[in-house]
């Protein structure tokens, strides 16, 4: 009757969203264990397990020679790892160094040394220096394909006796020498530059305009993951005026390798 359809539409409602949260809540524990991670086993006599990430917290647990743990993640030199009974701790960079995987092979990772600055996964940094004159500050961050090409993303902010504005740009970034401690790199790319006029200026308007840029530029290895990076652009800027504009960049900083 017409009186039992509203309760029989409610009742297939209810059995249709069962249809859908059921299979969700038996497929979520093979997901969960579909998650696998990286197992080494430990080489040497024992494997110290600390509290946190770094030698001022203590070694609360030792894990036997033979004995397998899963690393979860790292950070910087220390690894976050879990025993096959659940223990979860920190171990260093050195001692994953002695720990081999399944096959006997040694567990090879990116270090923080002078090998891990010729050949890593990434940079970051932040720069002070002049664009087009101007005060600036920026930051980059870039993603190796190998040791000597790498793409390049920056931001920045300049601020100048006539406008103000920001800049970004994206590009490839060459390294010459990877392995020498001073290497030199060469840069291309495009990029947008905002700019903002000071009201002080007679009919003055904010603009965005592309950009294209080459440079060049040396890094000088430190310590541990970190180096200074000092660099030049040129840019080309692409106005929609009767000419286009150029603008140097010129800057010094700190950066770090991951």
């Amino acid at each position: 009757s017409t009186e039992c359809r509203p309760e029989w539409s409610a009742r297939l409602r209810q059995v249709a969203l069962a249809s859908l949260v059921l299979p969700a809540l038996l497929l979520a524990p093979a997901v969960a264990r579909a998650r696998e991670y990286l197992q080494v086993f430990v080489a040497q006599p024992y494997l110290e397990l600390h509290t946190g990430p770094g030698r001022g917290y203590p070694v609360f647990h030792a894990v036997p020679r033979d004995a397998s743990v899963d690393v979860l993640f790292r950070r910087t030199e220390w690894f976050k790892v879990r025993t096959e009974r659940g223990v979860e701790g920190w171990a260093s960079q050195a001692e994953m160094l002695k720990t081999v995987l399944a096959d006997g092979s040694p567990f090879v990772f990116s270090l923080g040394d002078r090998a891990g600055f010729t050949s890593h996964r990434g940079e970051m940094g932040l720069f002070a220096g002049a664009w087009g004159g101007a005060n600036y500050v920026s930051g980059y961050a870039s993603l190796s394909f190998n040791p000597q090409l790498a793409l390049e993303g920056a931001v920045g902010q300049f601020l100048g006796r006539f406008s103000n504005g920001v800049t970004g740009d994206l590009g490839l970034t060459h390294v010459i020498v990877p392995e020498a401690r001073a290497s030199p790199f060469l840069m291309l790319g495009v990029g947008e530059v905002h700019t903002e006029p000071k009201a002080t200026l007679v009919q003055a308007s904010n603009r965005t305009e592309s950009m294209a840029y080459v440079g060049g530029g040396v890094r000088f290895y430190l310590a541990r993951r970190f180096f200074v990076r000092g660099e030049f652009k040129a840019h080309w800027i692409l106005t929609k005026r009767n000419r286009n504009e150029e603008a140097d960049e010129w800057k010094l900083g700190f950066a770090f390798f991951f």
